[in-house]
């Protein structure tokens, strides 16, 4: 479902990072943009982080491309999923998935049993 609802969001040719969030009953209540900086690298915004959590989020799911064509995540998205989950959790809120899209197909961090 993810991959026919985000991926079409993505630009090929340079990095974006999608925050999405959920309520209590799943629905959808925030979606956050991220544009890459000029190394390609997605930093996330403490003004992204208090736009995303200020409606009743319960939920999270991050997002992000590879333009260049490589599904596997980099120690950079392992640290960043990390991190994201530890400070989402203390909120009381699940990172439910971190998903890498590719032109070709995505890598799950759920899936690999990463988070």
């Amino acid at each position: 479902m993810a991959r026919h609802l985000l991926r079409p969001l993505f630009d090929d040719h340079r990095e974006t990072l999608l925050l999405v969030g959920f309520d209590a009953f799943d629905r959808l209540v925030r979606l956050e943009c991220v544009d890459g900086d000029a190394t390609g690298r997605c930093l996330i915004p403490p003004r992204s982080w208090r736009a995303l959590l200020g409606g009743g989020v319960r939920t999270v799911v991050m997002a992000h491309n590879h333009p260049s064509g490589i599904a596997a995540p980099s120690e950079a998205d392992m640290s960043a999923t990390h991190n994201a989950a530890l400070f989402l959790r203390t909120l009381g809120i699940n990172l439910v998935d971190h998903l890498i899209f590719v032109a070709d197909g995505h890598f799950s961090f759920r899936t690999a049993e990463m988070l």
